[in-house]
C-alpha cells in the first residue's frame, strides 16, 4: 500500500466484524480507515496498516464493530410528545429546525449514521444540512425529501407541497429537486392527517407514474407511504422503488393480507419500509402505565386491542419475509410517542417478524443503504465505503438486544465525541 507522508490511518479491532452484506460475522476482525474511508475490513491478521504510517488504533475486548445504522425513515422535526402532525405544523420553522438539530444529534450519538428523513415542514431539514455542513450543528448523514408529495388535503399536505394531475405532479417534483431533494417521498394514501382519508389511495395511477418517472429521470428514488392494500397496488403500477408501512387494509380499514401484492413486490425488487416498533411503542407505554397504577377502562380497551392488533401486523410482515420481501429498517420517529434515539427497538422487531439477528441487522444496514440507493457508499464495511461505524459491547448476531450496548461511533472515518451519553 503506497500511502503520502501526509495521511493518517485509523485502525479498530474487536473480538468480531459484521460486514452489513450478510456474510458470516468474521472472528477477531479489523478495519483500516484512511481519512474518511474504508481501505480494508476482514480477519485481523490480513488487514496490516502501512509501515510508518501516523496511526490512531482503538481495540474493543468483547465487542462487535459493524457499519453505522441507516435509520430509512424518519421526521427529524417531530417532538415524540404525542402531538399530532397537524399539531406539530403549527410550530414556527425555526422552532423545528432547533428540534431537528438535537433529534439528529441523539440519533447519531445512538449509532445511527445515515437517515432517511420522510418529510418535513418547507425548508426546516435543507437548514439543518446547511448548519451542519457549516460545523454548526452535528448529526448523521442527512438524505432528505424535503416537503412530501401529497393530493390537496392529504396526509402531511400542511408541510408545505400538494399537487393535483400529472402536470402539476411533474412540476412539484421539479422544485423539490432544485430545493435539494435527495428523493422523493410520496404520500400515495391518507393517513393520520385528520383531512386525509387513511384507507383511501390519493393519487390517481397516472400522477404517481408521473412523479416516479420524473424522480428517476434525476436520477432519484420515491417511497410511498401506503396505508392501504390498493395504495400498494397503484404505487407498484406506477413503478415505486420502496414502499412505507405497507399495510393490508381494505378501504373500510379491516386487515386482509393479500399474498398477490407481496408476489409483486417480490418479483420487482421493491423493499418495504415496515415501521413495526412505533405501534409497539404505544402498547408498551400503556403496559408501564398498568404495572404502575393502572388503566382506565378505556385505556384497557385501547391495549387489548392494540395486541389483537398488533399480532395481525407482526403476521403479515412474517408472511412477506417469508416470501422474499427485502425490509429496509426505519423507525418513523419522531412521530406520535415514539422519540428519536431508540432506532434498536425497530431493528429488534425485524427479529419477531421472522428475520434472524443477522439479517435484521442487515435491514438497517446493507439493504437500508439499497432502498436510499446510497449502497455504493454506505451500508457495509467494504474498501471505498465511508466509514460510518458502530461498536458494540457483545454480539448482535446472536443477540439483537446487544446493538444498543454503544461504546463508540464513527462518521467518516471520525470518532463521535458523545460526551454524557457514552
Amino acid at each position: 500500500m503506497t500511502n503520502d507522508p501526509g495521511d493518517r490511518f485509523t485502525l479498530l479491532t474487536a473480538d468480531r466484524l459484521i460486514d452489513g452484506t450478510g456474510a458470516p460475522p468474521i472472528e477477531r476482525g479489523a478495519v483500516l480507515i484512511k481519512d474518511d474511508s474504508i481501505v480494508a475490513a476482514g480477519p485481523r491478521d490480513t488487514v496490516i496498516p502501512p509501515d510508518g504510517a501516523p496511526l490512531d488504533a482503538h481495540h474493543y475486548p468483547h465487542a462487535t464493530v459493524l457499519p453505522g445504522l441507516i435509520d430509512s425513515h424518519v421526521h427529524l422535526i417531530g417532538i415524540g410528545d404525542g402531538r399530532t402532525g397537524d399539531q406539530l405544523v403549527t410550530l414556527p420553522d425555526e422552532i423545528l429546525t432547533l428540534q431537528a438539530a438535537e433529534n439528529s444529534r441523539r440519533h447519531l450519538h445512538s449509532g445511527v449514521t445515515t437517515v432517511r428523513d420522510c418529510g418535513a415542514k418547507n425548508r426546516t431539514t435543507f437548514h439543518l444540512r446547511q448548519a451542519m455542513d457549516m460545523g454548526i450543528a452535528t448529526g448523521p448523514r442527512l438524505l432528505l425529501s424535503g416537503r412530501p408529495m401529497a393530493i390537496i388535503g392529504g396526509h402531511l399536505s400542511y408541510f408545505g407541497i400538494q399537487a393535483t394531475g400529472v402536470d402539476e405532479c411533474r412540476a412539484a417534483v421539479r422544485q423539490l429537486i432544485k430545493e435539494g431533494a435527495d428523493f422523493i417521498k410520496i404520500t400515495a394514501t391518507g393517513g393520520s392527517t385528520a383531512t386525509s382519508h387513511p384507507f383511501v389511495p390519493s393519487f390517481n395511477v397516472d400522477e404517481l407514474t408521473a412523479i416516479i418517472e420524473e424522480a428517476h429521470k434525476f436520477g432519484k428514488h420515491a417511497a410511498a407511504h401506503c396505508a392501504s392494500s390498493q395504495g400498494m397496488v397503484n404505487c407498484l403500477d406506477a413503478g415505486i422503488d420502496t414502499i412505507i408501512h405497507a399495510y393490508f387494509k381494505e378501504p373500510d380499514g379491516t386487515w386482509l393480507y393479500r399474498p398477490e401484492i407481496t408476489d409483486r413486490i417480490v418479483e420487482r425488487g421493491v423493499f418495504v419500509n415496515p415501521t413495526m416498533h412505533q405501534a409497539r411503542n404505544r402498547l408498551w407505554r400503556l403496559e408501564h402505565k398498568a404495572e404502575n397504577g393502572g388503566l382506565t377502562p378505556d385505556e384497557q380497551a385501547d391495549l387489548d386491542e392494540g395486541m389483537r392488533l398488533q399480532e395481525i401486523r407482526f403476521d403479515h410482515v412474517a408472511r412477506m419475509v417469508n416470501a422474499g420481501v427485502r425490509l429496509a429498517a426505519g423507525s418513523d420517529a419522531a412521530w406520535s410517542y415514539l422519540p428519536l434515539g431508540t432506532f434498536q427497538h425497530e431493528i429488534q422487531a425485524h427479529t419477531e417478524a421472522g428475520l434472524s439477528p443477522l439479517e435484521a441487522i442487515v435491514s438497517a444496514t446493507g439493504d437500508a443503504a439499497k432502498s436510499c440507493w446510497a449502497h455504493d457508499r454506505l451500508g457495509s464495511l467494504q474498501p471505498g465505503k465511508l466509514a460510518d461505524l458502530l461498536v458494540v459491547h457483545g454480539d448482535p448476531s446472536r443477540d439483537i438486544d446487544a446493538l444498543s450496548n454503544v461504546l463508540d461511533v464513527f462518521k467518516d472515518g471520525a470518532r463521535v465525541d458523545r460526551g454524557d451519553l457514552v
